[in-house]
């Protein structure tokens, strides 16, 4: 590959930073799940790491790349009812970025993500949060298989591998 972002077969879609993002932020949100109470000073660097994380992502989704834009993934709730149907008939759409429901899920998982660290940290004054903190926390990991059925069915769907695509940043134009 050269360092040009596209090629007659591949197109760079996913930044360096999108990817470092994604893949860091699955690695800690399983530190966190893992450490919990057995290790709980880990636990709170995790979580402000993760918050570090998504404060910069929030940023980037300003002033990154096309694809790394909110404004090129974030639909409203009738785009993505009408993607919904597209996939239960087995045709939809193809996006180049983030379809509408993987867009809704991106910012599902975010919100749930600043909601679980700041109910962390404020249980770590307000011992009476922790439930909620916990609660939350086992909402938004409850939309984590969601998320890869997803990956799933629009690899299958459109015929590529999008966990490569996030791997290396490329997808097929």
């Amino acid at each position: 590959m050269t360092n040009s972002t596209t090629t007659a077969e591949r197109v760079r879609v996913w930044d360096p930073f999108v990817r470092f993002f994604h893949w860091s932020l699955a690695i800690a949100v399983l530190i966190a799940f893992l450490t919990g109470d057995e290790l709980e000073g880990l636990h709170v660097l995790v979580g402000y790491f993760i918050m570090g994380l998504i404060a910069a992502r929030l940023v980037w989704g300003v002033i990154g790349p096309q694809h790394a834009r909110w404004w090129d993934f974030v639909r409203g709730p009738t785009a993505v009812k009408a993607y919904v149907w597209e996939v239960l008939r087995g045709h939809p759409k193809r996006y180049l970025g983030h379809n509408p429901t993987g867009g809704a899920m991106a910012v599902l998982l975010i919100l749930g993500l600043i909601l679980t660290t700041l109910t962390g940290l404020a249980a770590q004054s307000l011992h009476a949060l922790k439930g909620v903190h916990e609660f939350i926390a086992y909402a938004t990991l409850a939309l984590i298989p969601l998320h890869l059925i997803g990956v799933a069915v629009a690899s299958f769907q459109h015929k590529e591998n999008l966990v490569q695509a996030m791997i290396d940043g490329y997808k097929r134009p």
